[in-house]
C-alpha cells in the first residue's frame, strides 16, 4: 500500500482551496520537471498503478469516462481524471465512478503542495530558480497520490491541454493513448495550425505504447500524416478509428474523405439507430482490430458520441490485450454519464446544457440538435454566454440561424464576454437577442418557464448545472465557480 513519504499536514476543503487559488498567479507553464520531481519527491505514487492517457481538442472527456467505466465493467479498480469540472473540484477525480471525498482531495492537495515546497527548497539551496508550481501541476501530482492512497488498478488521465506539455504526461506508467482529434484551440500556447496543435497532441505517443488515433485526425491529410509521422519514429502501430459510413462521424471529420491507409490495423463503428428526440437511445456496432464485433451498444445519448464509444472499446481492449465482455460493456456504455454535454437538467420545460465552447464542438453539438429537432422553429431558446478569449464570432455565426429565440448572459469568469457585446454580435449575425441578462442566475431565473438550450462555454453549463440540478450544490465552500481562467482549460469536448 503506499505511502507518503513524510508527513503532511491535515487541511480543510476549504484549505486546498484557498492553495489552489494561490497557484493561479503562476498560470499555464508549458513544462514537466516541475511535475516529474513532485511525484519523486512523493515516491512515484504515480507508478503504483497502470494509467491510460487521453489527447484531443474534442471528444477526449466523454472518451475518458467512456474508458473508465468501461474497465470498471471489466472489473478494475479504475480512476478518472478530467479537467475542467461543472461545480465542484472534486468532479476532476473519480475511484470507481464517483468523485473523491473532500476529505481525501484535501490530503491530496496538501501532500502535493508540501512536495513543491519541498522541492523548490532544494532547488534554492542549490541556487537554482524554483519551479512556478501551478494549479494544474498541484490537482495533478495530487491525483496521483490519491489514486495510489485508494489502491486503485488503472487511471485514465485525461489531457488539460496539448500533450507534449501537459502535467498528466509526467506520468510514468502510461501504457495506452489515444488522441480524438484536433481542432483551432489554444493556439497561443499551441499553434495557430491544425498541424502545429496535432503535433503537440502526437508528443503522448511514444514507444511501447499502444495507440489509437480517433475520428477527428482522419482529416485533412496533413493533420495525419503528423500523427503518423510520429508514430512511425516512435516506433508505434496505431490502431485507425474510422466509421463504417462517412455520414456516421457526426461532424467529427474536417472537409475531405478519410484515406485507406490499408497497412495499418483499423476498428470501425456503424451507427445503427440515430436518436429520435432528445434523451433518445442511440444504437451501434463496434469492431476492433482484434476483429471482434460488439453490437447493438446503447448510450441515451446523441449521434456524434458513436466514435467517444467506439474509440474508447477499442482503448481498452488494447490496454487489457483481449476482447471484452459483451454483457458488461452494454451495461458499462448505457450507463456511463457524461455530465455536461447534451445534458437535460429539467424535462419540462426543458433545460439542456452543453459544454461546446469553440466552432468545432458548437458544430458538433448542432449536429445532435439538428438529429433530435430538425425545424428550427420547433426548437427551444437558446441561452448564451462565452469567453472572450474564444473564436467568438464563429460561435455566434454558426449559433444564431439554429434556434426561434436567443438570450444573452455572461459567466462570472473574469473571461467572460461582456453579455451586452454579445447580443451585439448575434445582432450582427441577424438574431437580435430577446434579453440580455448580467449573470447566468439572473437569466435562468426570467427563464424558469421557459424551454432553453444553454451553451458556449464550460463554465455555462457549469454555472447552469449549480442551479438546475437537484442535489448538486456549489462544493467550494462559497468559492466562485469559475476561477482565473487563463489557467482553467476550456479544451474538452463532446
Amino acid at each position: 500500500m503506499y505511502r507518503i513519504p513524510f508527513d503532511v499536514p491535515t487541511i480543510t476543503y476549504a484549505d486546498s482551496l484557498a492553495q489552489l487559488h494561490s497557484a493561479l498567479r503562476f498560470g499555464i507553464q508549458p513544462m514537466l520537471e516541475s511535475v516529474e520531481d513532485m511525484l519523486a519527491e512523493l515516491g512515484n505514487p504515480d507508478r503504483c498503478f497502470r494509467s491510460i492517457q487521453i489527447a484531443g481538442t474534442n471528444g477526449k472527456t466523454s472518451t475518458a469516462r467512456y474508458t473508465a467505466a468501461i474497465l470498471m465493467g471489466e472489473g478494475l479498480k479504475a480512476a478518472l481524471y478530467t479537467s475542467p469540472e461543472l461545480v465542484s473540484y472534486t468532479e476532476r477525480m473519480e475511484v470507481d465512478g464517483r468523485p473523491v471525498c473532500q476529505d481525501a482531495f484535501a490530503r491530496g492537495i496538501s501532500a502535493a503542495t508540501v512536495a513543491g515546497q519541498r522541492v523548490n527548497a532544494r532547488r534554492s539551496a542549490a541556487g537554482e530558480r524554483p519551479y512556478d508550481i501551478t494549479e494544474f501541476d498541484t490537482l495533478t501530482v495530487a491525483a496521483a497520490v490519491i489514486f495510489a492512497e485508494a489502491g486503485i488498478d488503472v487511471a485514465v488521465l485525461e489531457c488539460g491541454m496539448g500533450g507534449r506539455w501537459d502535467a498528466t504526461s509526467a506520468f510514468g506508467s502510461i501504457q495506452s493513448v489515444a488522441v480524438t482529434g484536433v481542432g483551432l484551440d489554444h493556439m497561443r500556447i499551441l499553434g495557430d495550425t491544425l498541424e502545429k496543435i496535432a503535433s503537440e497532441k502526437a508528443a503522448v505517443i511514444k514507444p511501447g505504447r499502444t495507440c489509437v488515433l480517433g475520428v477527428g485526425t482522419a482529416t485533412p491529410d496533413s493533420v495525419e500524416d503528423v500523427f503518423l509521422g510520429h508514430c512511425e519514429a516512435s516506433g508505434v502501430t496505431p490502431v485507425l478509428l474510422r466509421p463504417q459510413r462517412l455520414e456516421d462521424a457526426a461532424g467529427e471529420m474536417h472537409a475531405g474523405q478519410p484515406r485507406e491507409h490499408a497497412d495499418l490495423p483499423r476498428a470501425s463503428y456503424a451507427i445503427t439507430q440515430h436518436p429520435s428526440r432528445v434523451g433518445g437511445p442511440l444504437i451501434l456496432d463496434v469492431t476492433t482490430d482484434s476483429g471482434a464485433t460488439y453490437r447493438e451498444l446503447s448510450a441515451l445519448k446523441p449521434s456524434y458520441q458513436a466514435a467517444n464509444i467506439a474509440c474508447a472499446v477499442e482503448l481498452c481492449e488494447q490496454f487489457l490485450g483481449h476482447p471484452l465482455d459483451e454483457d458488461a460493456l452494454f451495461d458499462s456504455v448505457v450507463r456511463c454519464p457524461t455530465p455536461g454535454r447534451f445534458d437535460v437538467l429539467r424535462p419540462k420545460p426543458v433545460a439542456l446544457i452543453d459544454a461546446c465552447h469553440n466552432p468545432q464542438s458548437v458544430q458538433t453539438f448542432l449536429t445532435a440538435v439538428r438529429s433530435v429537432q430538425p425545424k428550427v422553429a420547433d426548437r427551444p431558446a437558446l441561452l448564451c454566454a462565452v469567453l472572450a478569449d474564444k473564436d467568438v464570432e464563429g460561435i455566434v455565426r454558426l449559433l444564431a440561424p439554429e434556434f426561434p429565440q436567443v438570450y444573452v448572459t455572461q459567466t462570472s469568469s473574469p473571461r467572460a464576454l461582456p453579455a451586452g457585446e454579445l447580443g451585439r454580435l448575434f445582432e450582427a449575425a441577424g438574431k437580435s437577442p430577446l434579453a440580455v441578462f448580467a449573470s447566468v442566475g439572473e437569466a435562468v431565473e426570467d427563464l424558469a418557464d421557459v424551454p432553453f438550450v444553454a451553451c458556449g462555454s464550460i463554465t455555462t453549463a457549469g454555472e447552469v448545472a449549480a442551479i438546475l440540478r437537484p442535489g448538486v450544490q456549489n462544493a467550494r465552500g462559497g468559492e466562485d465557480i469559475t476561477r482565473n481562467a487563463a489557467q482553467v482549460d476550456e479544451g474538452v469536448e463532446a
